[in-house]
């Protein structure tokens, strides 16, 4: 049989064929335009996702026997807002989580209606990405439009609407709404009433490897497929990628090195950081996880190599960089061009280079950049730390864990053992893997992970460079506190 994953990213949705036995067929990529009508704003149009999905899927599709295809689900990217009318029409278009616009509306929540409760709650504090703060904004900027709100979803749930009909969600993506309960897996009752939301305007909630439904007769004649195929509820893309690298059970790991950088580790049981500093979600297995999120990682290197040295080869670039020089650099980028999530939660604060001379070169820039992502990865794995969770191996994929010296760094300034997966898929492949569990190819989500996921390669931390880094992280701790109040 074969399943389809889909990775519905910011920049692009990315569609992959998987058989039973986890072999990958084929892959296909579609891009779609990204909006910033104003500084601080991140925008796309649904419908652009959903054309370019069912472009890409004939694509996908062709030349394979389409009787085999048996099942569809989906990893994507979280906390988007997106509003349909009575008449399943989109409202306007859905607001990102890179958008900041509604830093009021989450200081509000945290601040008026408290974090304790918030945490009480829901497991979470808010923070300007997630949905809950954006609907506030929605009603208080756009209240006609707000009027019009019959159905609000998550982005990839969008899609999984147009295929079945079926108004559905998964825990781990709902759990980036503000809206879930995270340790009881339900809507809350306090958040609705807060945010001034009807049940009825959210969807029913599944495990992420539930079937929600099958195709809609239209989209099954369209792709040439059955009206069989089933529809399986999927995950938000970090929980999606955390299935797709086999981090599952408890005290798993896995860092993504995608637009935004992430640092997941999974448990069977609810786990929370009393200073909200992680994010408690639920995961794709059944289970919980924690999740450091810092808004801006490849995307820093990509801004560095094409927005500033206008380069198309990240090879190149990055080639300047020699390692006899790591760890002694003495200029420290800090990688906040979107603001920061965890653990500082503050939607003001912005990219900065310090330390810089007369003789700083494009390559100690460069080696900055790459260092300053992982000091901001281990903001995070330190908090875990603080919580007395051990983590000394991490699975890591995403774009820039293609960079053999970013891993190097990473694996020395986290001091931990990276796996570098056979094959790495990130969202797409998780989501395939959902797919298979949620039509009985596999019992469950562990089992379909141990046939499936395979280690290629393991990078050991150098611990000349351990120590090295350690010094240099203690210094770059020490800079935000003293630049924040600049950005208020």
């Amino acid at each position: 049989m074969l399943y389809a994953g889909v990775d519905l990213g910011t920049s692009s949705v990315k569609l992959l064929l998987m058989d039973e036995k986890g072999n990958i067929q084929k892959i296909v990529s579609r891009d779609y335009p990204l909006y910033f009508p104003e500084d601080g704003y991140s925008e796309q149009n649904p419908d652009d996702w959903w054309d370019s999905l069912m472009d890409g899927m004939e694509e996908l599709f062709a030349g394979c026997n389409k009787s085999q295809v048996a099942g569809i689900s989906f990893g994507g990217q979280m906390h988007g807002l997106v509003t349909l009318d009575g008449e399943d029409k989109v409202i306007r278009n859905a607001i990102l989580w890179n958008d900041s616009r509604a830093g009021v509306e989450a200081e509000y929540l945290n601040n008026v209606i408290g974090k304790d409760k918030l945490s009480e709650y829901t497991a979470n504090i808010a923070f300007t990405g997630f949905t809950a703060p954006k609907i506030l904004w929605m009603q208080k900027h756009e209240p006609e439009l707000w009027e019009r709100v019959r159905k609000i979803m998550l982005p990839k749930d969008y899609l999984a609407y147009k295929m079945t009909g079926n108004f559905s969600t998964d825990y781990s993506d709902a759990s980036g709404t503000l809206l879930l309960d995270v340790r009881n897996k339900c809507w809350s009752k306090e958040m609705l009433e807060i945010c001034h939301i009807d049940i009825n305007q959210l969807p029913k909630l599944y495990e992420s490897y539930e079937v929600t439904g099958t195709l809609r007769k239209a989209v099954a004649e369209k792709l040439g497929l059955t009206e069989n195929v089933k529809v399986i509820a999927g995950a938000g893309d970090n929980a999606a990628a955390a299935i797709g690298t086999g981090t599952s059970g408890d005290g798993r790991c896995n860092i993504s090195i995608g637009t935004s950088g992430t640092i997941f580790i999974s448990g069977s049981s609810f786990m929370a950081d009393s200073n909200n500093a992680l994010h408690s979600f639920a995961h794709a297995d059944g289970g919980y996880h924690l999740m450091g999120c810092m808004l801006s990682a490849a995307s820093c290197n990509k801004w560095w190599v094409e927005n500033i040295l206008k380069s198309n080869s990240y090879d190149k670039i990055s080639g300047l960089v020699e390692e006899k020089n790591l760890g002694e650099n003495n200029v420290f980028y800090l990688p906040y061009l979107m603001g920061e999530r965890s653990p500082h939660n503050n939607p003001s604060i912005r990219a900065m280079f310090l330390g810089m001379s007369m003789d700083t070169s494009q390559a100690e820039m460069t080696q900055a950049v790459l260092e300053g992502v992982a000091f901001g990865l281990r903001d995070s794995l330190e908090v875990a730390r603080k919580l007395g969770i051990k983590i000394n191996t991490s699975k890591i994929c995403g774009g820039g864990a293609r960079n053999s010296l970013w891993k190097k760094i990473i694996a020395s300034v986290l001091d931990i053992t990276l796996e570098v997966l056979e094959s790495e898929q990130g969202p797409g492949a998780g989501a395939a893997i959902l797919a298979a569990t949620g039509c009985g190819e596999y019992p469950d989500i562990g089992i379909a992970i141990k046939e499936i996921v395979k280690v290629s390669k393991v990078i050991e931390p150098d611990k000349t460079l351990v120590e090295k880094y350690n010094y240099k992280y203690n210094g770059f701790v020490k800079i935000y506190p003293a630049v924040k109040q600049l950005f208020n």
